[in-house]
Order: structure tokens, then sequence, then C-alpha cells
């Protein structure tokens, strides 16, 4: 059987097998990062090796630095890891590990900062931010309505205000408006 092109349908089925493995093969390919974790690394303990996956997933590859160390194919990362592992099986905490790594890299290395004295202006920006916008917001907001605005009472307050001479103008032009009209 033919298709529109006057090829045959066993080459289009060729051709549309190929291109689905080559998207697996791109779909592998892009999926390799989350495997950083080699096999070596593995604990054989599984409750020790979920301690560890929890807190790699918590800590930032200096490296790659929007990475976890989890993620991260780089040596630093690795290294990192490995001491994650050496120390759950010495018997520290999570919390131990983690103040370890803080105490040697600094609180960098934490992909979520603790809420401290010194972070706090990290943690505040952004709601400063959203408060100035949306003050700055409500003052333009409040600017426009003061700025005499048709439907607001300070128009019918100056229109209030004419002399004789301009109301009788106005009158005049008024009248001459409704008069071209009709």
């Amino acid at each position: 059987m033919l298709d529109r092109l006057g090829r045959s349908s066993s080459l289009m089925d060729r051709i549309v097998q190929a291109l689905r493995a080559g998207l697996v093969v791109l779909l592998m390919l892009a999926s390799a990062p989350a495997i950083a974790v080699e096999p070596g690394e593995i604990l054989p303990d599984a409750a020790l090796e979920s301690r560890a996956r929890k807190i790699s997933a918590e800590l930032r590859c200096p490296v790659c630095q929007n990475q976890s160390i989890d993620d991260s194919n780089a040596p630093l990362a690795r290294d990192l890891r490995v001491i994650v592992r050496e120390r759950l099986t010495a018997g520290d905490s999570d919390r131990a590990v983690v103040d370890f790594l803080v105490a040697r890299y600094g609180e960098f290395v934490l992909l979520k900062p603790r809420l401290g004295w010194h972070t706090l202006l990290l943690w505040l920006a952004p709601l400063a931010m959203l408060a100035g916008a949306a003050g700055y917001i409500g003052w333009r907001m409040a600017s426009a309505r003061g700025a005499g605005a048709p439907d607001t009472p300070a128009v019918a307050t100056r229109a209030a205000t004419l002399s004789a001479d301009e109301e009788a103008r106005l009158a005049g032009l008024l009248g001459e408006k409704s008069g071209k009209s009709g």
C-alpha cells in the first residue's frame, strides 16, 4: 500500500519506529543527572540510605549551586554524599550531619537557609517587595482619584465655583451645540 508521496507504508512504519527510539534515548539522556548517586555509594541498610537521600536532597552542591548533592555529578557533590553516609554509619543524627557540613562549608551548602538574624533580609525581602508594590499601587490609585476624574466630587465643586460670566458663556455654548444638533 502506498501513501500520498508514493512510499510504502512499511517505510513510514520504520521511520516512526526510529523517531520513537530516538525520543526514548533523548529522554534517558535527559534524566541522567537525576541518577547521580553511584552504586558504590549506596548503603546496604535501607533505613540509613533513606536518611542519607533525605539529607542529600537538602544540601546544595557548591559547584552546581542550584542542584542538590543527590542530583549533581560533580566530584565535590560525590565527596559530600560520601561524608553524609560516613557520618550516618558512625551513628550521627540527621541534624548532626547537617550541622557538620554547615560548620565545614557554611550555610551556603543548605538549599533552604535557616531563619536567623543573619538571614533575616533574605527571608523578609520578598515580603517587603510585595508590601512596597501594594503601597505603590494604592498610592497611584489614590492619586488618580484625586486628580479629578470626571466622576469625582472634586469636579462638581469646581463647576459650582464658576463666575457669572463663565456660567453665561457656558450656557451660550451649550445652547449653540443643542441648536446645531436639532
